[in-house]
């Protein structure tokens, strides 16, 4: 059956289970009544889907608060039970796997080093990178006792760009780390040992750093942004509707010095060739600077800061330290007014190990080459800050992929998984894994 504007049945009620799923989970807990205006869907709509979404555990009492002068009005939220997700970031120094459920409460993580020396061929070799995957996934499902099929789907955060082929699914071109058409999402689902029902959703790092400000930091609330993600190297994401997934830019590669340092994207005057931890620690070491030997990137950025900027105010900071970093401030001021001039965004969001170390000490000054480089009227209406969700919202964004498409499906699995848990196991669950 065909409603008169060409949708059918079934699609009008996935979109108002969507409707109410994404105002529960974004504003909730909330009434049946405050539910109606909330979504535009009428008092007889809102309680038919209701009962739907509580009959299949999705949605659970919260409850209650008083009304003006009848019975007390009981509050509807998302049963965080009701499914998971887990989130993976592979980053440049590091991969980071994380379970969640419904309500983003994390449940299990862990950590899987990548070697610190030695060259990039070996740092990010597919196999290890996979092989890390299938244990790590593993072991959070086990650490939370998790049943595999309750899983809605595992996002991923790469670096680089993803391609979709309908042989292989996403395809990864990472050409920083040597990955040239990886087939990440066939490698995953032969070697992870999940239901085959489990979808993956792979994606650029930056993008799913932008979902996670945009959905939960510092971006909410603004119409348009550009979250910036600065680790090894340098990405961006720039989101014109705040509910929707942004697009991944490879701003780092923007050339910012004709004919410049060579990258390691093999090209010259690149933006990470200035910007990023490994090329900054690299140009602190040219010019004479003394980076701890031995160390991973983030405690060597992290001595190359308390260097430059030492805590004790009796002690003189390291003029060379001080001068690469006063240099790299020019670099992504100026790469910050091109985001200006080019998206006129609302906001620019700072984040990444890196970024957040380094904008507690200088955004300031970035922000005054961004403003001095782009157009005045653009530069006025933008505001520059810091990313609040701290160095791992790239897992947690990567974690929100699959929630995302299993709102967009108002909330239902595919026919071939099984019904979800009863509202008992759920709290059970809770009650398990909870601190």
């Amino acid at each position: 059956m065909h409603a008169r504007s060409g949708r059918t049945v079934r699609d009008l009620r996935r979109e108002n289970r969507t409707a109410v799923l994404r105002r529960l989970y974004f504003d909730g807990p909330m009434s049946r009544l405050t539910l109606g205006p909330a979504t535009g869907l009428s008092s007889g709509s809102v309680s038919n889907v209701v009962a739907e979404l509580v009959a299949e555990g999705l949605v659970e009492e919260a409850g209650s608060v008083d009304s003006a002068g009848g019975r007390p009005r009981t509050l509807l939220r998302i049963s965080p039970g009701s499914g998971f997700m887990i989130g993976v970031d592979i980053g440049e120094t590091r991969i980071r796997i994380e379970l969640f459920d419904l309500a983003l409460t994390e449940l299990a993580r862990t950590e899987r080093p990548l070697a610190s020396s030695g060259p990039r061929t070996a740092r990010y070799d597919v196999d290890l990178v996979v092989a890390h995957l299938r244990e790590g996934i593993a072991e959070v499902l086990r650490i939370a006792e998790v049943p595999a099929e309750l899983l809605l789907g595992v996002g991923v955060g790469v670096p680089g760009i993803v391609a979709r082929t309908p042989e292989d699914g996403a395809v990864v071109h990472g050409q920083t780390v040597d990955w040239d058409a990886v087939p990440l999402e066939r490698l995953l689902r032969e070697h992870v040992e999940l239901p085959a029902s489990v979808p993956y959703w792979i994606d650029n790092g930056a993008k799913t750093l932008g979902q996670a400000e945009m959905w939960f930091g510092a971006g909410r609330g603004a119409r348009s942004a550009v979250v910036v993600l600065f680790g090894s190297g340098v990405g961006a994401c720039v989101v014109t509707d705040p509910m929707g997934p942004g697009r991944a830019l490879e701003w780092g590669h923007l050339t910012v010095r004709v004919r410049g340092r060579r990258c390691r994207c093999g090209s010259q005057g690149c933006l990470e060739a200035y910007a990023g931890a490994e090329a900054l620690l690299e140009r602190w070491r040219e010019a004479g600077g003394r980076p701890p030997e031995g160390t991973d990137e983030e405690t060597a950025l992290t001595a190359m800061l308390a260097a430059a900027y030492p805590a004790d105010a009796g002690t003189a900071p390291d003029a060379t330290a001080l001068a690469v970093l006063e240099e790299t401030a020019e670099f992504l001021g100026a790469g910050f007014a091109d985001l200006i001039n080019l998206f006129q965004p609302e906001r620019i969001l700072v984040g990444g190990w890196a970024g957040l170390q380094l904008g507690t000490r200088f955004l300031e000054t970035v922000t005054g080459y961004a403003r001095a480089y782009a157009l005045r009227y653009p530069a006025s209406r933008t505001g520059i800050g810091l990313g609040t969700l701290g160095p791992e919202a790239v897992t947690v964004g990567a974690a929100l992929l699959p929630l995302v498409d299993f709102f967009a499906q108002g909330g239902r699995r595919p026919e071939t998984e099984p019904a979800p848990p009863s509202p008992a196991w759920q709290t059970a669950l809770r009650d398990r894994v909870s601190p």
